[in-house]
């Protein structure tokens, strides 16, 4: 990845992913996340703050070294287990139905497998267990979506391979997952192009 993308990114990631513009988003993608979670693009730890008191586990997956020193503050400052427990959401070292829920926030739009990493959330989570997501992604207005498509190559550079164009539903249930729930919205305080969010839950049956 190089020294911004190892040193730097993660930092920037942090201050940008961490106003408190989303903090609403936080709070309500964590709500109703119980038992044993699982949560991908764990980052440094931004959503810790909001695990509702039904969690009692989680197993974070990050390969950013960087990012799991910044998370300290937020995990000394809480009282539900963490563990950095995998680096990479394409291969997830769990044993099939290992957990009731998982969670991705703002991490669909980065892995570079995306259709493996699902299908390795699946994998894991138990029958009838929960995904629960915000994500940005393809902007339900074509307007929009041109302006995604024409920037997407320097957004990928920039931020360590984002992509502002994926179609977040279709991959879920392309995944196999059922959708439960889903709003889709533009996020306050971002362009319209990176903020096409789509927060809910989906269902691995």
């Amino acid at each position: 990845m190089g020294l911004y993308g190892e040193r730097i990114l993660p930092r920037i990631v942090d201050v940008a992913c961490g106003s408190k513009n989303v903090e609403p988003l936080r709070s309500r993608v964590c709500e109703g996340l119980t038992g044993g979670v699982v949560e991908i693009g764990f980052g440094s730890g931004l959503n810790v703050p909001f695990y509702p008191p039904t969690v009692n586990r989680v197993a974070a997956v990050e390969p950013s070294d960087v990012a799991w020193r910044l998370a300290d503050k937020r995990l000394r400052a809480t009282t539900v287990p963490v563990e950095r427990a995998g680096l990479d959401g394409q291969s997830l070292p769990f044993a099939e139905d290992s957990f009731d829920a998982a969670l991705s926030c703002w991490t669909l739009c980065t892995i570079p497998d995306v259709a493996a990493a699902l299908g390795e959330v699946r994998r894991v989570l138990r029958p009838g267990g929960k995904l629960h997501f915000v994500e940005h992604g393809l902007a339900p207005d074509e307007r929009v979506r041109r302006w995604q498509r024409r920037l997407d190559p320097l957004e990928k550079r920039l931020f360590g391979g984002c992509h502002l164009t994926r179609p977040i539903v279709d991959l879920l249930t392309t995944a196999g997952f059922v959708i439960a729930d889903l709003d889709v919205f533009y996020e306050k305080g971002a362009p319209k192009f990176a903020g096409a969010d789509s927060l809910g839950t989906a269902l691995s049956p």
